[in-house]
């Protein structure tokens, strides 16, 4: 959309998109601290669900991983079912239902022995599928009981997790829809700033309530202040909710509905009738030139949103935030300051993030991708040689540091602008689902993977913890080469000119 409106009401529409943002980023705010809290409660829940059991090794590795890493299998059903849920009630009622998840979850994980915890024990079927699944590949852990309390805590964490996946994909998608192409980088990248302000958040909240909570007793985190780490969640949910109450739904998804005049009145309120009548247009040609078959536009758009998804993953940054506190002791770091080192390390999130906010949409997004996947591989890969040789410490620290550094520069924000502005609006929905579906797949596959790596006597025997983060350098490599290859640059392109751009690609190949 080209601005041709007075100063004032610019000011006006500029004003009005920017609140919308923040408010839709909210979800990114309530999937980040979700997605992080459980890196101060990881002991807690050790000894409380899965030591009591006495498995040996390998079982109880699997186990802990499994309950740790539980809620991404709900991310990933969350962000499966996300282009269903964005069809039939919306962009914007879906994520208030992805926010009622929050809200549920937070609060029955957190006494999962009461009444609501219980609620849990609903998904006891999907819970033992899941676990199933997981011994097929991993050392059997044992399958679980309805009404059991470490049953009931992984029901809601995987309900949790529905919330998640479905912030994750709904909230860049409502920015995206609702935001100019000049403008439409910046404004997605909302999301990843509100994700690593979550991030940052649980580490905080994290640090105050081991630090201060329990008048000095070192049994209380263990026995009452996961509880309240997990519960905090509940308050920014609750805010969410009630806000999203009076945000319209987006031009886009009111297309998809039929609802034109009411499209049109929201398009009025975002930019001049001018501007609202061409765009108007545009979404209603975008609409009618395809079927909407998945592969309307090839294969290749496709396989490229799965693969950006994959490698977000495959470098390793959820082994580090799930597991920050781990790694920060193997580094020799103990008590409060292990988890004052992830309070340090989320800031360095913000800031680097807040910087990506603005080179976006100047840099582009293929050079902010490889630029990161480079800082990232060389970074761990030093990592990964700084624990096999027993030399860590600060200078560790600051390697991890700049490894996130390079994460939120790139990888964090730039992925998810990608995956709300790639797919054409015709297969948008479906393919953005299953684009975020893989991520999450992946996601599990890391950070249970971290867990049996980083706990597996042999290998640490040999490699003393470094194994794992050789493996996320080597395939930070791998990531530059995609993107390189095979990304192409979307910086500028409208979301109704996207598909001549994917016609475009396999031409150019």
């Amino acid at each position: 959309m080209s601005q041709t409106s007075t100063p004032g009401a610019a000011g006006t529409h500029t004003g009005l998109l920017v609140t919308l943002t923040i408010i839709a980023a909210l979800g990114g705010l309530l999937f980040g601290y979700d997605t992080a809290v459980i890196s101060g409660a990881t002991d807690s829940i050790k000894q409380n669900f899965v030591a009591p059991l006495n498995l040996h090794e390998g079982a109880r590795l699997s186990l802990e991983g499994f309950t740790i890493a539980g809620a991404l299998w709900g991310c990933l059903i969350g962000g499966a079912l996300g282009g269903v849920v964005a069809h039939f009630v919306g962009r914007r009622g879906g994520l208030i239902v992805a926010g009622l998840l929050f809200f549920i979850s937070s609060l029955g994980s957190a006494w999962p022995e009461s009444f609501l915890g219980g609620i849990g024990s609903v998904l006891t079927p999907l819970i033992n599928a899941l676990l199933w699944f997981l011994n097929l590949f991993f050392e059997s852990a044992p399958y679980l009981k309805f009404g059991d309390t470490i049953t009931n805590f992984i029901g809601h964490r995987l309900f949790g997790g529905m919330g998640i996946g479905l912030a994750s994909m709904l909230a860049p998608m409502y920015i995206a829809e609702i935001a100019p192409p000049s403008k439409r980088g910046a404004l997605v990248t909302y999301q990843q700033i509100a994700i690593v302000s979550g991030i940052t958040v649980s580490y905080f909240v994290n640090y105050f309530i081991k630090k201060f909570g329990g008048g000095g007793d070192p049994n209380w985190i263990h026995v009452e202040g996961w509880r309240y780490m997990l519960a905090c969640c509940s308050i920014p949910a609750g805010i969410f909710v009630l806000l999203l109450f009076f945000v319209p739904e987006t031009p886009r998804g009111l297309m998809l509905k039929g609802k034109t005049a009411k499209a049109n009145e929201v398009l009025n309120k975002l930019a001049t009738p001018e501007e609202a009548k061409i765009v108007l247009g545009e979404i209603d040609a975008s609409l009618k030139e395809s079927a909407g078959h998945l592969f309307s536009y090839g294969g290749l758009v496709i396989v490229v949103g799965i693969l950006l998804s994959t490698f977000q993953q495959l470098v390793g940054i959820n082994a580090v935030l799930y597991y920050g506190p781990q790694m920060f002791a193997n580094m020799g770091f103990q008590g409060d300051a292990s988890f004052a080192q992830t309070v340090i390390m989320g800031i360095v999130m913000v800031v680097f993030t807040l910087i990506a906010t603005v080179t976006v949409d100047k840099w582009g997004r293929k050079p902010l991708l490889i630029l990161g996947a480079l800082i990232m591989a060389v970074t761990m890969i030093a990592l990964g040689f700084m624990f096999n040789a027993g030399s860590v410490g600060l200078a560790a620290l600051v390697v991890v540091c700049v490894y996130i550094a390079g994460f939120s520069l790139s990888w964090g924000p730039v992925v998810w602008v990608m995956l709300a502005e790639i797919f054409p609006n015709k297969i948008r929905d479906k393919a953005m689902a299953i684009a975020v579906a893989a991520q999450w797949f992946m996601n599990w596959v890391v950070s249970v993977t971290f867990n049996i790596r980083d706990g597996n006597t042999a290998l640490n025997s040999s490699f003393n913890h470094g194994f794992a983060y050789w493996l996320y350098g080597g395939f930070s490599v791998l990531a530059a080469l995609f993107v390189w290859k095979f990304v192409p640059e979307s910086k500028g392109v409208t979301l109704e000119s996207m598909q001549k751009l994917w016609k475009k690609v396999p031409a150019a190949a």
